[in-house]
């Protein structure tokens, strides 16, 4: 009796192996919802111990994992498009994507990145591209802001999202709305903090919660920003010792010589750069490429490029860039592009205007981790306004622009490869 049992589990381990399957989330122009299959693979990673791998540049940088119904049934609910294959045709895909003949390759997803939002606990009249992007994902995050980042929160986290901070601590130069009731109360929760911290000014309390998240950075954390919060917050570093505020901020004039006393080594992305005093001029420096309304495009022309890396010698920004579409539509903010001439050489700009000469979306590493820097604020509404209704992302599911912010939030989750350029 024993010899028969024996030679019957035997066949039937071979045959589940022979049965077993995979699932493959294309992220080409097949996919119905691009924007929610991230977060199926941040689901899986979180929720069920199991690896997912990044086919980069292969459909649209698709996704593959062992087949559940568990899987599919989520799959189902969440609308996103997949297919079942056999363990057979897994493994054709495998030997396709890492062939030395092809711009391909695959990347391990591991672990889910514990995500922290840097927002002010006050209600602001405008919305967040990457709030509600991880939203509509279903991916979890939670909010800090001074308080947190002052009492050294961060290293409790993976990723860290920068909200559209003005890291100068001049209230984004929204002069023009300070008497609005979430600019009074803005202004009063960062009074109260820069008291409670022991600085005079919100400016010093600012630059201190920059360094904090510099550290943040330096031992391994992922910073990702968009808008102001891209070039305030290097502007903050580089000025530390000095008073660029006029006194209609901060009660004081500001140094006028402090163009002269910038120390760009302290920065991440940006050298080289001069400030804009004006409290009334809604501009920090001449970072930004054209003052929103000097731009020399309108939205039915506006786009940028993705620059098309190698994924087997630079697995990250070809992982950063991962598309169905290469080519952008533009969108504004405060910060709407990034000037070529100012940024430092080791930055990896990852979307340009050509025409322009303008940077869009850039990336870089400092010591241990990495940044990136997104411009503009919200890649469906090209000019948002204080106060207008947040971007309804069901009606946006497959958007490239949104994409590029959901390449950021997995970039943690995966087993890196050196990278060789």
């Amino acid at each position: 009796m024993k010899r028969l049992i024996f030679p019957f589990i035997i066949f039937f381990l071979m045959s589940g192996r022979l049965w077993a399957s995979q699932i493959l989330i294309p992220m080409d122009e097949s996919q119905k919802n691009h924007l929610k299959s991230y977060g199926i693979a941040y689901w899986i990673l979180k929720n069920n111990d199991t690896e997912v791998e990044w086919l980069l540049n292969y459909r649209g940088g698709a996704f593959m994992f062992p087949q559940t119904q568990k899987f599919e049934n989520e799959l189902v609910i969440r609308g996103v498009s997949y297919q079942v294959i056999s363990e057979g045709e897994a493994a054709q895909i495998r030997v396709e994507v890492s062939s030395p003949d092809v711009n391909m390759d695959v990347v391990k997803l591991q672990k889910p990145p514990r995500i922290a939002v840097y927002s002010p606990k006050t209600l602001q009249p405008w919305d967040d591209a990457v709030t509600l992007a991880m939203t509509y994902a279903e991916i979890p995050y939670d909010l800090v802001f001074d308080e947190e980042v002052m009492n050294s929160k961060l290293p409790e986290y993976d990723w860290l999202h920068l909200h559209h901070e003005d890291f100068t601590g001049q209230m984004g130069k929204f002069w023009n709305q300070s008497s609005q009731p979430w600019y009074q109360a803005q202004l009063r929760e960062d009074k109260k903090n820069a008291a409670k911290f022991g600085f005079d000014k919100v400016s010093k309390l600012k630059l201190g919660v920059a360094k904090k998240i510099k550290e943040f950075v330096a031992g391994g954390g992922y910073m990702f920003a968009m808008c102001t919060a891209t070039d305030t917050y290097d502007i903050a570093l580089a000025a530390e010792g000095h008073d660029i505020v006029d006194a209609y901020y901060d009660g004081d004039g500001y140094d006028n010589a402090a163009d002269s006393k910038l120390d760009f080594s302290n920065t991440f992305a940006f050298q080289n750069f001069n400030l804009i005093y004006h409290p009334q001029v809604i501009e920090f420096s001449n970072i930004e490429a054209y003052p929103n309304e000097s731009r020399p495009v309108q939205e039915e022309n506006d786009f940028f490029n993705l620059f098309q890396f190698s994924a087997k010698w630079d697995p990250i920004p070809t992982m950063l860039t991962q598309n169905h579409e290469t080519t952008i539509h533009g969108f504004m903010g405060q910060t709407t592009s990034f000037k070529k001439q100012v940024l430092k050489p080791e930055v990896t700009v990852l979307g340009e205007n050509r025409s322009l000469n303008e940077a869009r979306y850039i990336h870089g590493t400092f010591l241990k981790g990495f940044f990136s820097f997104y411009a503009g604020h919200d890649p469906e509404d090209y000019r948002h306004f204080v106060n207008e209704e947040p971007t309804d992302l069901n009606l946006h599911p497959n958007s490239p622009g949104y994409r590029l912010i959901l390449n950021n939030v997995l970039f943690p989750a995966a087993k890196k490869k050196k990278q060789k350029t």
